[in-house]
């Protein structure tokens, strides 16, 4: 079976851009654990790229995916987002099948 890897939004990586992650020499790094509220959260930070992860680049940004983490997130979009509660990096994840309300935990 064909799994698609995740992708990411170009208004997710002008907001990298906007913090300057690639000139100090980081990665958006996503990955998945176990943990919060739904059995799994996602963990999202500024990070230095290892060798096996997954790299995707876009506007000379990079937003990286551990080995252990990708199959959780194939298919996933990665975007960036600014509401009335704040700014963040969201997922929008095809293989959970539910999620809490802070959507940063979910259930496969």
């Amino acid at each position: 079976m064909l799994t698609l890897p995740p992708s990411v939004t170009p208004r997710a990586f002008e907001r990298l851009a906007e913090i300057g992650a690639s000139a100090s020499g980081k990665a958006l790094r996503v990955a998945v654990e176990g943990g919060g509220c739904s059995g799994f959260q996602y963990e999202i930070d500024l990070d230095e790229p290892s060798d096996d992860d997954l790299v995707l680049e876009g506007s000379g940004e990079k937003v990286v995916i551990d080995s252990v983490s990708q199959p959780f997130l194939a298919g996933a979009t990665i975007d960036f987002t600014e509401e009335l509660i704040g700014a963040r990096f969201v997922i929008d994840n095809p293989n959970a099948t539910s999620s809490c309300g802070c959507g940063t935990s979910f259930s496969i």
